[in-house]
């Protein structure tokens, strides 16, 4: 029998994407050091959630929440699960299909991250 986590409510499940250990201007952060938010996928979304159509979100968006009433699952060894709060998903990160990129656009993350 496989176990998993479902969200109930109006909250999604979410995997953390590993802590930043350096800014981008080239400051390296202590361990205890808590960035007010922070990006991660979604894993699982509650089926409240999935119902309503005033959060459109997907199962494996990359979004970007804020962790104050994130509650961790000790689910997996390393401990990056979280179930959050719909109202502390503060973005998703989306991507266009044309050539010409906007400014702030997912892809210029992408980039930055990637030059880091």
């Amino acid at each position: 029998m496989q176990e998993f986590v479902e969200p109930l409510g109006m909250r999604v499940l979410v995997r953390k994407d590993e802590s930043r250990q350096k800014t981008k201007g080239g400051i390296v952060l202590p361990d205890d050091a808590e960035i007010p938010t922070i990006t991660g996928r979604i894993v699982e979304i509650s089926a409240q959630v999935h119902n309503d159509d005033d959060f459109p979100i997907g199962k494996y968006d990359k979004i970007l929440f804020h962790p104050k009433n994130a509650i961790p699952v000790d689910f997996e060894p390393d401990n990056l699960l979280y179930v959050v709060p719909i109202e502390d998903v503060v973005a998703v990160f989306r991507r266009t299909a044309s050539a010409d990129s906007e400014i702030g656009s997912s892809s210029d993350i992408d980039e930055l991250e990637e030059e880091e």
